[in-house]
């Protein structure tokens, strides 16, 4: 009981980090799934074939696209959650673990089938969407803009010239 609230204390704060629920400074990138759709993402991978958490990241990442990647802070603990709940069990392989679905996290997933078939399929039209994204584009200008110049001083001619530089942005995209 203790590990299993420990643990989904610390992956609530770990995907609050990575731009899970709450939203956090320190983002690795554009948010793509709400708290609870990850659990089912991995059930969902889990119940395709017994996989590593390494191989769980890369296939997500895979599966996404640039726009994803979750974290092992997010991914291994949840795994850990899962297995307390009994939806996967896990035994050594090598030296990592491998992850496989039971029958009451086979159930769990056909209850919520619609709210993962839909999810299963967002993962997959993000990974269809052109290269280059405008998604991407400006979450990297949120990033060089937020992120890069925080706690810099900017002189006024500085500021100035961010400013011109993103109005005329602006009219340039208008205008197509």
């Amino acid at each position: 009981m203790f590990r299993n609230l420990f643990f989904q204390h610390h992956l609530r704060n770990r995907m609050r980090d990575c731009g899970g629920e709450g939203g956090g400074e320190h983002r690795r990138g554009p948010k793509f799934f709400d708290s609870g759709a990850l659990r089912f993402i991995v059930l969902q991978l889990i119940s395709e074939q017994p996989r590593h958490g390494y191989d769980i990241i890369k296939e997500i990442e895979q599966r996404i696209g640039r726009g994803y990647s979750p974290s092992p802070g997010v991914i291994y603990p949840l795994l850990a959650m899962l297995q307390d709940e009994g939806y996967v069990t896990v035994a050594p392989n090598g030296n990592k673990n491998l992850h496989t679905i039971t029958p009451e996290g086979k159930a769990y997933l056909e209850e919520n089938r619609s709210f993962v078939d839909a999810i299963m399929e967002r993962m997959s039209s993000k990974s269809r969407s052109a290269p280059g994204d405008l998604r991407d584009v400006l979450f990297d200008l949120r990033k060089g803009l937020l992120f890069n110049l925080r706690g810099k001083r900017l002189s006024p001619e500085q500021v100035a010239k961010i400013r011109e530089i993103l109005k005329r942005t602006i009219d340039e995209v208008n205008s197509i």
